[in-house]
Order: structure tokens, then C-alpha cells, then sequence
């Protein structure tokens, strides 16, 4: 997901999160989840592109070249 669609989306949910009636202790739960939740999706993406990185040098195919 790329970073203007992924911000559209997060203040979706925020618009949601507020509108609901919640006390402000369960509102500002409810948001340290979804900010917990946003650096664990972020933490994966990162280590999945270096997964990426390093199988691409390891299964490099070999050059034509001698």
C-alpha cells in the first residue's frame, strides 16, 4: 500500500475512532492499538523487503559470461 492511500485510510479510521462514543480512556486505547498495530505492519514490511534483498543474492543466476 503506498504511503497516500495508507494515510487516507488511517484517517478514515480516525474520523471513525472519534466518532464513536467512547470515554477517553477507551478512545486512547483504541488508538495505541491501531498505532501498535500500524509499526507492526511496518516492522514485517521491512523485514519481508530484506528477505527479498538477500534471496536475490542468493539465487542469483549465473552469468552467461566465462
Amino acid at each position: 500500500m503506498n504511503k497516500d492511500s495508507s494515510n487516507k485510510s488511517n484517517s478514515l479510521i480516525l474520523e471513525r475512532i472519534n466518532a464513536l462514543q467512547l470515554s477517553e480512556a477507551e478512545r486512547l486505547t483504541a488508538l495505541g492499538a491501531l498505532q501498535d498495530a500500524d509499526q507492526l505492519v511496518d516492522a514485517f514490511a521491512r523485514i519481508a523487503r530484506k528477505i527479498e534483498r538477500i534471496g536475490e543474492r542468493l539465487f542469483l543466476k549465473p552469468s552467461l559470461k566465462h
